[in-house]
């Protein structure tokens, strides 16, 4: 225990999971209020066709998965403003595709894909340059959430209202999906693409029920959320689990124990 405690993976998947706790739980808050879950699942499933790309151009992985998310997100907006689809029905059809077309891509290319770690994570095989991605992705996630926040709470609470007030609704609405975009991109190597929207949606979940403002949800959506990775991770090591399920199945209990001491306190 005292070797693997040691070991350099271990503290490189550590960093990696509180990374994206700490900023996928102030973002699963803007998720939870907009009732966005859908739009992160369909981001999940562009990430397969985002790997494809990145093992065809030679770009890393998270790079390719970065930039196919954030022109899926371009992509939505734009269907959004011309045509007149109910947002889950749009939802519904991309997410669809592109999954089909990430297998398509991959059957027919040959290319050989781990889709194990690619659905459930790999957090434990977290290298060097993939910390480093990360944390020049979740530092940018974070300023834009800081810079953007009073904005981002008036658009998020009456969006009508936000517009008469000279708020750029759509700049928001944009900067928010790509927020997403860039988080669904970190995240895949901590939790993969079936769980994503579960690390994304539970904190924010458990913490909405104990807070009374939105900055006070912020802030317990992210401890709760490092809290999770740090149960998983142990059950991980402990158990021989794999990291991803095990940090989500963390979030779930923590979500099921907050919803008891709600329930006590009324």
């Amino acid at each position: 225990m005292t070797q693997l405690l040691h070991s350099q993976f271990l503290w490189y998947a550590l960093a990696a999971g509180l990374l994206v706790a700490l900023v996928s739980g102030p973002l699963g808050c803007f998720a939870v209020w907009r009732r966005m879950a859908y739009f992160g699942d369909t981001l999940a499933h562009s990430a397969l066709l985002g790997v494809t790309l990145g093992f065809v151009l030679h770009i890393q992985p998270t790079l390719a998965v970065g930039a196919s998310s954030c022109l899926l997100a371009l992509l939505l907006v734009y269907l959004q403003r011309h045509q007149h689809l109910s947002v889950d029905t749009l939802l519904g059809i991309l997410s669809h595709s592109m999954l089909a077309l990430g297998i398509v891509t991959v059957s027919v290319l040959d290319i050989n894909v781990d889709l194990l770690s690619l659905l459930l994570g790999d957090l434990l095989a977290v290298s060097t340059q993939d910390l480093l991605l990360m944390t020049v992705a979740a530092v940018i996630i974070a300023l834009l959430m800081l810079w953007l926040w009073p904005k981002l709470l008036a658009f998020t609470l009456h969006e009508e209202l936000a517009a008469v007030e000279g708020i750029p609704v759509e700049k928001i609405r944009l900067a928010l999906m790509l927020m997403l975009a860039l988080l669904i991109a970190i995240a895949m190597k901590v939790v993969g693409v079936l769980l994503i929207t579960a690390l994304l949606i539970i904190p924010a979940a458990t913490a909405r029920r104990l807070s009374r403002t939105p900055e006070q949800m912020a802030v317990y959506a992210a401890a709760i959320g490092c809290l999770a990775v740090l149960m998983g991770l142990a059950a991980s090591v402990l158990w021989d689990s794999p990291a991803g399920p095990s940090i989500v199945l963390a979030a779930g209990c923590l979500f099921l124990f907050g919803q008891l001491i709600q329930g006590e306190r009324t």
